[in-house]
C-alpha cells in the first residue's frame, strides 16, 4: 500500500521538511529512505543573520555604531559573496542532477554546499572590501575566516545532528516492522 506525498511533506517541525527518493510515491520502506532537510528558505535566512550578525559583532568591538548605512557598507561585501557562494552550489547541484529542477540543490549540507557559501562569503567580501580600500589586515581575515566559518559551517553541523537525533527517532524499531 503506498500513499501520495506532497514533495516536501512537513516531518514535525515548520523549519525543516521530509522528501524521499520517489517523490510521487511513498511505500513501507519510506523512512529508511527518506531524508530530512531544513527548508530552502530558512537556510538562505540562517546565513544572512549569520553574516549579519558577523558584522554587527565587528562594528560594536571597534565602536563604529550601528547606523543603517554604516551596518549597510560593511554588510554588503559579505553578502554578495554569500549569493555569489549560493550561486555556485546551485549550478553545481543542477550540473550533477539528472533533473531539471534540481534536487540535488542542497545548501544546508555541510559538505560541499556549506564550506562553498563559507569560502565565496570570506573571500569575495574580502575582494570587494579590498577594491574599495576598506580595511583588509591580515588579522581581520583570519578573524573573518574563523568566525563566519563557526557561524555559516556551525549552524549546518548543528542542525545535520538535530535531523539525525529527528529521523533516528522517528524510525520504526525492528520489532514494529515486523508487525
Amino acid at each position: 500500500m503506498t500513499e501520495r506525498v506532497r514533495p516536501d511533506e512537513d516531518f514535525g517541525l515548520p523549519w525543516m521538511t521530509m522528501s524521499s527518493p520517489d517523490m510521487a510515491t511513498r511505500g513501507p520502506r519510506s523512512h529508511s529512505q527518506a531524508s530530512a532537510h531544513v527548508r530552502l528558505p530558512v537556510t538562505a535566512l540562517v546565513d544572512i543573520v549569520a553574516v549579519t550578525v558577523f558584522v554587527l559583532i565587528g562594528r560594536a568591538s571597534h565602536h563604529n555604531g550601528f547606523n543603517p548605512l554604516g551596518v549597510a557598507q560593511t554588510l554588503w561585501p559579505f553578502l554578495a559573496g554569500t549569493a555569489v557562494g549560493w550561486s555556485i552550489v546551485y549550478v553545481y547541484s543542477h550540473v550533477r542532477s539528472s533533473d531539471w529542477f534540481g534536487r540535488d540543490f542542497r545548501p544546508e549540507r555541510l559538505a560541499p554546499a556549506g564550506l562553498a557559501i563559507w569560502f565565496c562569503t570570506v573571500t569575495v567580501g574580502m575582494i570587494l572590501r579590498y577594491l574599495l580600500h576598506e580595511g583588509t589586515e591580515a588579522s581581520f581575515i583570519i578573524v573573518a575566516t574563523l568566525f563566519l566559518g563557526l557561524v555559516v559551517l556551525g549552524w549546518r553541523a548543528l542542525a545535520a545532528l538535530i535531523l539525525r537525533r529527528t529521523a533516528t527517532a522517528e524510525a520504526p524499531r525492528p520489532a514494529d516492522a515486523a508487525q
